[in-house]
């Protein structure tokens, strides 16, 4: 077993002047940093006063979750010995909001469409998600369950 670390730094930038005064009289922007990486930029959902322009974190979470399956898959596919030509996800979540103002995400759903080049290994290419999913370090991570409703193409099949 190795250990890895990760470093990542969230700067608030969203002080108009009065710093958090009152509920309305700041701004949930802030800037997500990582050595050597372009800068994230984030806020709040737009519902919980942020700006809809930037990235909020539970679309990170998710969008997290969709980048490892999908790395995760991949390296299923080479070590299965079936051939990914392209990848695609449109991946959603589901967020509770509790009476206290807390909340939760409840759960997430994968929906990648695979395009492989055997036809004669969609089978194995389907159900390479659930390996893809044992592996996934970020979706071992969450305390939600995360679904997979997966499709397979064979690349020039019509």
């Amino acid at each position: 077993m190795s250990d890895h670390s990760y470093e990542v730094s969230v700067q608030w930038t969203g002080d108009r002047g009065t710093g958090t005064s009152g509920y309305r009289d700041y701004g949930r922007d802030h800037d997500v940093r990582a050595a050597g990486k372009h800068d994230v930029q984030g806020s709040a959902d737009p519902t919980f006063r942020g700006d809809r322009d930037r990235w909020n974190p539970e679309e990170l979470v998710l969008a997290a979750l969709a980048q490892c399956h999908m790395l995760s898959y991949l390296h299923v596919a080479v070590t299965e010995g079936f051939t990914v030509v392209a990848y695609e996800d449109r991946a959603t979540a589901s967020l509770n909001v509790n009476r206290d103002g807390s909340g939760e995400l409840t759960e997430a759903t994968l929906h990648p469409v695979v395009t492989i080049l055997e036809a004669d290994r969609v089978a194995d290419a389907e159900a390479a998600h659930a390996r893809a999913n044992a592996l996934c370090f970020i979706a071992r991570s969450v305390a939600f369950p995360v679904h997979h409703v997966p499709s397979t193409e064979i690349r020039g099949a019509d």
